[in-house]
């Protein structure tokens, strides 16, 4: 998946996409994974080389603008409001250039929002030793390695998004983070030159 993945992309992207969408001047990209594949180092990474998308943190988001329906007391997090988070998106999707970052929400997404869809993946015991790092109690380590051995949010991308713009990529190194950005940066290319006539 690089150059000539990267046509195949955009086409099968452009042929995806509603007709209402075609006005956008950037893409959309969503970046999701289970919590510690590196959703966040990437989309900053991404934004970094392509100045012209900016990064949005689903999470810190939804935290700014208070789109949440409650609290979950056993697990001690906040319950994201999906709908009152799709509208206040909605604006910022329509005028594109949108790297969202999340975890969440996967399977809820309306997919004429996105042009592009990067799963993550990390090495379990990679995963593991992050997760303690971040100061996850046992039981939630314990639930985010067992989604990422079941593949979740690969399986959630898949079955949400077409199969042509769902893209999963190996996330266990800096230098497969380099080789991910410069993947998608191809992509980005690709994109433009097939989508070149769409926004005048």
């Amino acid at each position: 998946w690089l150059l000539h993945a990267s046509d195949k992309m955009a086409d099968g992207a452009a042929a995806a996409g509603a007709a209402a969408e075609a006005s956008r001047a950037q893409p959309n990209i969503l970046i999701t994974g289970t919590p510690g594949t590196g959703k966040s180092s990437h989309a900053k990474a991404l934004a970094a080389a392509a100045p012209e998308l900016s990064h949005l943190d689903v999470n810190a988001f939804a935290k700014e603008e208070d789109l949440f329906s409650g609290v979950d007391e056993a697990r001690g997090v906040n319950i994201l409001d999906d709908d009152k988070i799709c509208d206040a998106l909605e604006p910022k999707m329509a005028a594109g250039g949108v790297i969202l970052d999340t975890h969440s929400m996967v399977d809820y997404f309306p997919e004429r929002w996105f042009d592009l869809v990067v799963v993550l993946r990390t090495d379990n015991t990679l995963l593991y030793d992050r997760l303690l790092k971040r100061g996850y109690s046992p039981a939630k380590v314990q639930e985010n390695v067992q989604a990422e051995i079941m593949m979740v949010l690969q399986e959630e991308a898949r079955s949400s998004y077409d199969e042509q713009m769902v893209q999963v990529l190996d996330s266990n190194t800096p230098q497969q983070l380099e080789s991910n950005i410069s993947r998608i940066v191809a992509w980005l290319q690709a994109w433009r030159e097939n989508n070149s006539g769409s926004a005048e």
